[in-house]
């Protein structure tokens, strides 16, 4: 199997790697145009980090609600089966989510040594720091996708306890399918429970991944044009 076959005429490593990278530098040659197109997609980005954000937070919600139910079973002697499991998937669904928006709060570790020297060795140290985890969180996306499907083709399934209702499979199976075969997928489903497929929980990683490498290589656009990082710590007093 060839992991980087043609995409749109192109290999997908091109797609992945080199446009976003020759599209950083033509921003960094021509910045005077690039602050009249950024803006607004710069807006939208924005919002997709938020609703990562948010999302992440509703996960860690669930967690909460998770333990309340096993602390109910436990009190009243029944039992929560697969409690453990979805506790996990929402922490991993938790975490994934969240990359993106700690990313631009400054969250993540930076070392900041080299930043501190001067002016013009922070923006080409930062540039270059930004870049190659631009390309690693891109590599990382690229496969955590190809996780998911890899995943479906073998049909894995959990090895816990934890079942999930055959129409929330349906209902995902529908949005990565053409609506001609929606009813196909409705009248296949059943009405009972199945042990969670593992691509299921694996979505939230991709997802996340996939958050992670955008606003890691929008963070370089943005700093090669406005000649600051956008990455701002929050001060906690």
């Amino acid at each position: 199997m060839n992991d980087w076959q043609s995409v749109m005429g192109l290999p997908l490593w091109a797609l992945l790697f080199v446009i976003p990278t020759l599209l950083a530098a033509l921003s960094l040659k021509f910045r005077t145009t690039a602050l009249k197109i950024y803006p607004p997609i710069w807006r939208i980005l924005d919002r997709v980090y938020v609703a990562g954000g948010v999302l992440a937070a509703t996960f860690m919600c669930i967690i909460l609600l998770i333990i309340v139910a096993q602390m109910i079973s436990r009190w009243t002697g029944t039992t929560f089966q697969g409690s453990t499991e979805f506790a996990g998937y929402a922490m991993a669904a938790t975490s994934f989510f969240a990359f993106a928006h700690a990313l631009n709060h400054g969250a993540h570790i930076r070392v900041s040594i080299l930043l501190n020297i001067n002016d013009f060795t922070r923006f080409w140290v930062d540039a270059g720091a930004t870049l190659i985890a631009a390309i690693t969180a891109t590599y990382f996306a690229r496969y955590a996708v190809k996780t998911n499907f890899m995943s479906d083709l073998l049909n894995d399934r959990t090895q816990g306890q934890d079942q999930v209702p055959e129409w929330l499979l349906a209902l995902f199976n529908m949005i990565i399918s053409s609506p001609t075969e929606w009813g196909t997928i409705w009248s296949s489903a059943g009405s009972g429970w199945v042990y969670t497929p593992v691509w299921l929980p694996q979505l939230p990683m991709s997802i996340g991944t996939i958050i992670l490498a955008i606003a890691l290589w929008d963070n370089l656009v943005r700093l090669l044009v406005n000649g600051k990082t956008s990455i701002v710590g929050e001060i906690l007093e």
